[in-house]
Parts: structure tokens; sequence; C-alpha cells
């Protein structure tokens, strides 16, 4: 389910940094992106580069983009933030996130034709400058059918009243990505 983004002002101040966001997430190196760890949801071609992973900075990552970095520090309780890319042709299959204390949000970076977002059973096209926020334990999909990468700020932060609710526990294949950085 899609969330009312009117519930979030913070949402705001990305928007209007969206361009710098994009611009020092295209200075990165490719090869700098890794595999999402979850590779039977999507084959090949959804790559990540990571800022912050469930509470803890990636200091360099964060320094590499100082834009980036300074614009997350106003989105209340972070958990985890970084910027994903699906290439031409990636599809991620229909399947739900694990964290039930967390809305997940999109800012578009770059997005090109024939790429979608669907959450239950409604569908969206990304923006570039804009955001989409949802709620990932409900079943959803991503594709990129367009002819060049789709790129978004992915991140995650606590659900207003969860604020104080233990997180929820990483299945094993992700936990052990976070912490060694690989897949």
């Amino acid at each position: 389910m899609f969330m009312d983004q009117r519930q979030f002002p913070f949402l705001a101040d990305l928007r209007a940094r969206w361009d710098a966001i994009r611009d020092e997430c295209l200075a990165l190196p490719r090869e700098t992106y890794q595999p999402w760890v979850q590779r039977e949801m999507y084959g090949q071609g959804w790559s990540v580069y990571g800022l912050v992973a469930f509470g803890e900075r990636i200091e360099e990552a964060l320094e590499a983009c100082p834009n980036t970095a300074s614009a997350l520090t106003k989105i209340p309780h972070l958990t985890t933030a970084g910027f994903s890319r699906m290439a031409p042709g990636t599809h991620i299959k229909p399947h739900q996130g694990w964290v039930t204390t967390v809305y997940r949000a999109h800012l578009g970076l770059v997005v090109p034709q024939d790429c979608a977002l669907r959450v239950g059973d409604e569908t969206r096209q990304w923006r570039e400058g804009e955001t989409v926020v949802f709620d990932d334990t409900v079943t959803h999909e991503a594709w990129n059918y367009g002819s060049s990468d789709r790129v978004v700020l992915l991140f995650d932060f606590v659900r207003p009243g969860c604020e104080d609710r233990p997180q929820d526990e990483l299945p094993a294949s992700v936990a052990g990505f976070v912490r060694r950085g690989e897949p």
C-alpha cells in the first residue's frame, strides 16, 4: 500500500535536493555497486550502493556523497539508505519485506520509460525528483523494461508510533551481506 506523503513533511527537503543527490549518484563508479543478495527475486540486474545499512552508517560511502549524506540527516529515524539501480530488462519478482516497523521510500533519480513499482493492487511509475512511500510488507514488485538504468535513492524510516519497538531480525542471508558487504 502506498502511503500519503503529506504525513512525512521531511520528504520536501529530499525533493528539493534531488538533482544534487542524482549528480553524486551518477558520479560513482559502476563497480562500486553490489548485486543485491536475494538473487532468487530478480536473477540479474539489480544492484545497490549502500549508505546506511540497518542503522549502521557506511562512512566511506557517505563521504563520497556529501550532499546525499546531509540530506539523509533530515530523515527522522532513518534505518537504511542507498542507491538502487535496475538495469534494463530487470524484473524484481513479487515479494514481501520482513521489517514491520518501517516504511520504504524511493526518490526518483534516473527514470526511463517503461519502469514501474506495484504495491498490492496499485502500480505507479517513478518520476525524477519525486518520492513514493510504501509499506514494504505488502506484496510488491518492480520492473524496468526501458532501455537505460532506473536509479532511485531507496531508504527506510521507522513508522510513526513504532520508534520504541524492537527492530525485526534480518534473514540470515541479508544479515551476512550487511555485515560483510558480500553477496
